[in-house]
Formats: structure tokens, C-alpha cells, sequence
């Protein structure tokens, strides 16, 4: 009974300490920014790759609050809490008010729940310099979503180092609903509300760079979009049957079943279904070389939008080929980064299902980003892969459809920081490409995208930066253009842990 009254007394102090502990290390701040530039659009890369809150208009004002938690605030403990809120206010915008991240983890040792929405950066690229991911990239808004993962690599047992694992499994919605009803209703375009999201991914890593200076890296990434209800659909069957404008895309536990294991099929598929969905991925490969002195990366990802291209039925034709060079002891050129995307095969330009006549099966037009249901792989307009296949948000006729993606492009990153409180950044882009094979351009279009980026953070003032872009568009994808943003930003820390 003793031992009973002491635990019961001790129980409270111990709960208070633990919801004490939320508030140390709490990081918190504030930006505003300001773009105007020339011509029809915005310089490409003041859009691209901002997490959605970005627009294509020449002309944007931003306001921007974020507090939050980070889990390696417990770095010491088996039990870590995190969390996180950041809100936006926007002129020139489609949206006045913007919830960026709202979002709660919990982890121990090394799991992690997170529930909400949450920027992520992107897997096994520079955040800074590459152009982006295939499959899931830095280009969109998060989506809510709830999320066990490896958030880090975990060293497996008994490999001593040599071995490590990093995996997540999610399930979320998206919440686009408005844009899309507004971008397709002048023409009473087809669109979808309310679907649902599916993620998973599995890398291993082999190495030990306290042993060895090289590492391997490799795995598969899939995602699923599912669900939901398709309007203005009005689909045509093989045996002429015109399906109802309206459609439920959700079947309940069906639904969620085939989109963590492929399969079913969407009801306009006819005689030749599909996954049910629109399912894609990427296999992921990278090399690490660390030297003295430097580091060097070589990464290669193969995107998929159909079993054929998931297991290499027609070889790896499209990809993004990626080389990166950092040399920390050069402050005036730091990292140097270089990519090659191409997309343009897309397992060829001839699609036949197999018949009684010709009983051959040929998987071809894979139609990246793209799907017959849910018009594009994007959400609120902008894709939520590599930004280099042109987002539906700069579609003039609110068609939600990636008209440019076939595409072959050069991209150059470099970065710098020539003093402690000075640093730099470019980022060039050289692209052509065909349009689809559904909706071929005639002749071929360009596009040159160019940013040159200097932030400014002064000794006097601690956790203030201030950045100034200038941006170029040229070629004739989306014409040319330049202009200036002005972005200022102050990060603090509310409590320090004792």
C-alpha cells in the first residue's frame, strides 16, 4: 500500500514534467515576401518547388508565421514529441489564407507516428538545388495525412553499421476541392473531390562510412490516388454505354485494399482495367563517396507509371540521372549539382491490348502524371512531382492535364557561402520538350529558367535574414519573362532546454 501512495504521488509530478518539456526547444518565425516580375508568368523558379505556397502570377505579396517542435528535441530520450503549425497570409494569390503545416508526431526510439500535415524535403535529393523528385517532390502543399515511418536510417541489428533500413506507410486525403471545382467549371470539365492519398517506401542502405567511404542506396517508392467522387465524367464504354456524370470512386475497404496492394479497376477501364486509381512510383539508386575533404553522389530514379515500367519490362529509358559535388573547405562554391531528366519514351508511342488476331501485349503511352479519372498527378494545381513537367495551374483552358510531358531537360545547381553571414545559390534550366503523345506539339518548345539568389543574414541581429532573387524565364513554353523578390525572415528559439 506504501509503495501504491508513493507511485500515485509521483505520477502527477511526472506528467506535469513531461508536458513541461513540450515547451523547451520550441523554434518559432516569421517571413514576408514580395515578387513582381514581366510578362504572363512569374520566373518559373519563384513557383516551383515552394511547397505549393507560390503562384504563377507576376505579381505576389506573402506574409508567413510558423511555430513547432522538432522530435531531435528528445534526441536523448526513448519517447520524443514534436509538433507544428504554420500559417500564411498571401496577395496575388488564389488563396488569401493558406494552413501550411498543422501536424503532432510521437516517436520512440526509432518509429514515429505523425499525424496532420507536414512539409517534407525531399528523399535522397538536395532540397536547395535539385529540380525534384519524380514521385513525390517539394512542389505542392503537404497533404493531411497519418504516417508511420523510419524518419532516419536504422542501423539493423548485428550488421555492426554495415546495414540500415528507412521506410514509411501513409494514408491521407487531399484538399483541393475548391480549386479544382473553380479551374474546370467554365468549361464543366471533368475533375474529382475528396480523394484519398496512398504512400509507402522502403530504401536500404549498405555501408559504413566510419569503415568505408562508399555507400549504396536503394529502394521503391509507390503512391496511390484513390477515391473519392468524379464529376462531369460522362465516360464512354466500349460498348457505347455513356456512364453518369456523377461516379463514387470510394468502394469502402476495396478501395483501400487496392491501393496498398494494386489490383480492381477503375469502371471506364472497359474490357482492359487497370489498377484501380492512379498508381505510380520510383526506384530510387544512389551512390556516396566520402573523401577528405569533399563528398561526391551519383543517383539515378526511374519512374513508373504501370506495372510494366515497375518491373523494367521495356528498361530503364526515362529517368532522372543526378551528379553532385561538395567541397566544404571552398566557402565560394560549395556544392555543385547537376541532373538530367528525360522523359520522353514513355514505353514508346504504340499502345495495343492483346486480341484473338494479334494476342500480344504491348503496355506502352504511359502518360506521365496523367490519368483518365483523376485528370493529373497534382494537387491545387501544381504536380507533386518534379515541377520540370509543366503543373496544370498554368493550363489557360482549366483542363487539370499535364500537356507538356515529354520532356528532355539540363539542370544546373550551385551554392555557396563566402562569408558567415553571406550566402548564394543558382539554379539554371534548359528544357524541350514534345507535349504528349496524346496532344503532340508541332514543333518542339523551349524553355530556359534561370535564378540567382543572395541571402544576407547580419551579425547584428541574430536569426534575421534577408534575401534577394532575381528570376528569368526564356523560350517559348511559357514565354519570357524576369523579375525580383525580396524576402525577409526571423527565426528564434522560445525556450532553451536546461
Amino acid at each position: 500500500m506504501r509503495r501504491l501512495l508513493i507511485l500515485l504521488a509521483i505520477l502527477p509530478l511526472t506528467a506535469q514534467a513531461q508536458i513541461g518539456r513540450l515547451g523547451e526547444n520550441v523554434r518559432y518565425g516569421a517571413s514576408m515576401s514580395g515578387m513582381a516580375s514581366s510578362g504572363d508568368y512569374a520566373p518559373f523558379w519563384f513557383t516551383a518547388n515552394r511547397y505549393g505556397l507560390a503562384t504563377p502570377n507576376n505579381e505576389s505579396f506573402l506574409t508567413r508565421a510558423f511555430i513547432g517542435r522538432s522530435t531531435t528535441a528528445d534526441s536523448s530520450r526513448h519517447w520524443r514529441v514534436g509538433y507544428g503549425a504554420d500559417f500564411a497570409v498571401a496577395a496575388g494569390m488564389d488563396n488569401h489564407f493558406i494552413l501550411q503545416q498543422l501536424y503532432a508526431e510521437v516517436q520512440w526510439k526509432a518509429l514515429r507516428l505523425s499525424v496532420g500535415q507536414k512539409q517534407r524535403k525531399l528523399e535522397l535529393l538536395n532540397d536547395s538545388l535539385s529540380s525534384g523528385a519524380m514521385t513525390t517532390g517539394i512542389n505542392t502543399r503537404p497533404l493531411p495525412q497519418v504516417r508511420l515511418e523510419l524518419p532516419d536510417f536504422w542501423a539493423v541489428p548485428g550488421t555492426h553499421r554495415w546495414l540500415a533500413l528507412k521506410a514509411h506507410f501513409a494514408m491521407g486525403a487531399y484538399t483541393d476541392n475548391g480549386w479544382q471545382r473553380s479551374s474546370t467549371k467554365t468549361h464543366d470539365l471533368p475533375y474529382t473531390n475528396n480523394s484519398l492519398y496512398h504512400s509507402k517506401e522502403l530504401l536500404l542502405r549498405i555501408g559504413n562510412q566510419e569503415r568505408f567511404p562508399l555507400t549504396l542506396t536503394g529502394g521503391l517508392e509507390m503512391s496511390t490516388q484513390f477515391g473519392g467522387e468524379g464529376w462531369n465524367m460522362g465516360q464512354r464504354l466500349d460498348d457505347g454505354t455513356v456512364l453518369s456524370s456523377h461516379r463514387k470512386l470510394f468502394h469502402g475497404l476495396s478501395s483501400i485494399w487496392h491501393a496498398i496492394i494494386p489490383g480492381g479497376g477503375d469502371e471506364d477501364d472497359g474490357d482492359f482495367a487497370n489498377a484501380e486509381g492512379n498508381m505510380l512510383g520510383s526506384w530510387h539508386l544512389r551512390a556516396d563517396w566520402q573523401g577528405k575533404g569533399w563528398s561526391a553522389s551519383a543517383y539515378l530514379e526511374h519512374y513508373f507509371e504501370d506495372e510494366s515500367q515497375l518491373f523494367w519490362q521495356y528498361g530503364w529509358k526515362d529517368f532522372l540521372l543526378g551528379v553532385e559535388v561538395s567541397l566544404p573547405r571552398n566557402p565560394i562554391l560549395s556544392t555543385v549539382l547537376y541532373e538530367h531528366l528525360g522523359t520522353m519514351d514513355q514505353s514508346g508511342p504504340v499502345y495495343h491490348d492483346s486480341r484473338e488476331n494479334l494476342p500480344v501485349q504491348i503496355s506502352a503511352i504511359d502518360e506521365y502524371y496523367n490519368h483518365h479519372v483523376y485528370g493529373a498527378w497534382q494537387h491545387a494545381g501544381y504536380v507533386m512531382g518534379n515541377p520540370l513537367i509543366l503543373s496544370p495551374i498554368y493550363n489557360k483552358d482549366g483542363r487539370i492535364y499535364c500537356y507538356y510531358n515529354r520532356v528532355n531537360a539540363h539542370h544546373l545547381g550551385l551554392k555557396g557561402q563566402p562569408a558567415q553571414w553571406l550566402q548564394w545559390r543558382m539554379l539554371y534550366t534548359h528544357l524541350r520538350t514534345l507535349g504528349t503523345y496524346h496532344n503532340p506539339t508541332i514543333d518542339p518548345k523551349r524553355a530556359d529558367y534561370l535564378l540567382a539568389e543572395l541571402t544576407w543574414q547580419p551579425r547584428f541581429a541574430p536569426g534575421l535574414s534577408v534575401t534577394g532573387s532575381y528570376g528569368f524565364n526564356g523560350g517559348t513554353l511559357i514565354g519570357r519573362s524576369h523579375g525580383g523578390m525580396l524576402t525577409l525572415a526571423y527565426q528564434g528559439l522560445i525556450k532553451k532546454k536546461k
